[in-house]
């Protein structure tokens, strides 16, 4: 029996390591790709291999599966996009990118606590948005719309889904119409913040809607801690602090110089 015991304890400290390998490789090997081929393609494919398990089950189970993995889909391929529209040659925002996504594949994603769940939320807006940002700032407007849509709707579903309540598909619905009603009224005047030779760029849009989906956090939250009625002593200060936050990036920080 303890030979058996011991056995059980080595494999699984071996499968723990071959995990960390795993991911380890995908964090780096994703971004170290798309710049060494200058391509989204590579680094995309790794990204859409790691998710194998989605598809490994009946085809019924498909769509359940998709959903609950779209958050973490759409980070990976958010390091991805900004990775290749960064450049092919080697800035140190490759190096932070490769850091981030191997940080989220071993510390963040894996969590599933209640603050977990709200910051995987967070930076799925923020990474997702920036992406959709670089991509798609001289094309078509629909296509920031339907992204932002998605980017949105799937984040309030991560949240929501954590926990006891059974109808959120109005909420999450009304989370992606406002994050795509939002990319409609910046398409026209996008701001982005570059920080020297370093390669970063954020865009005004990804800190907005970032702010509005914490914003959106906070009150649901409060509706679940109290039967359906929103506490507003509890929501009062990060509100404020956030509509405050974005009327100083509004006013101040939209100098025509960042502009798209």
């Amino acid at each position: 029996m303890a030979d058996y015991v011991l056995m059980r304890k080595s494999r699984n400290v071996i499968s723990s390591v071959l995990h960390v390998i795993l991911n380890i490789l995908l964090g780096v090997g994703s971004i170290a790709l798309t710049v060494l081929t200058a391509s989204w393609i590579p680094g995309l494919f790794l990204v859409v291999l790691s998710k194998w398990r989605v598809f490994a089950v009946r085809p019924r189970f498909w769509m359940i599966n998709i959903l609950s993995n779209m958050v973490d889909f759409i980070v990976g391929a958010s390091f991805v996009f900004i990775a290749y529209c960064s450049g092919a040659a080697w800035l140190p925002i490759h190096i932070v990118l490769a850091v981030g996504y191997t940080a989220w594949l071993l510390f963040l994603k894996p969590r599933s606590s209640g603050l977990a769940n709200e910051l995987q939320s967070l930076v799925t807006v923020f990474l997702g948005t920036t992406a959709t940002t670089m991509l798609f700032a001289s094309s078509n407007s629909i296509f920031m719309v339907l992204l932002c849509f998605l980017i949105g709707f799937s984040a309030s579903r991560h949240v929501l889904v954590q926990s006891d309540e059974n109808e959120f598909g109005l909420l999450t619905l009304t989370t992606g119409l406002i994050s795509a009603e939002i990319a409609w009224l910046c398409n026209s005047w996008l701001i982005v913040y570059t920080f020297g030779t370093t390669g970063i760029v954020i865009p005004q849009i990804a800190v907005i809607l970032t702010i509005i989906n914490f914003i959106a956090n906070r009150v649901f939250k409060s509706s679940v801690e109290h039967d359906g009625e929103i506490s507003f002593q509890e929501i009062a200060a990060p509100a404020i602090f956030s509509i405050l936050l974005i009327a100083i990036l509004v006013i101040w920080f939209s100098n025509p110089i960042f502009d798209v």
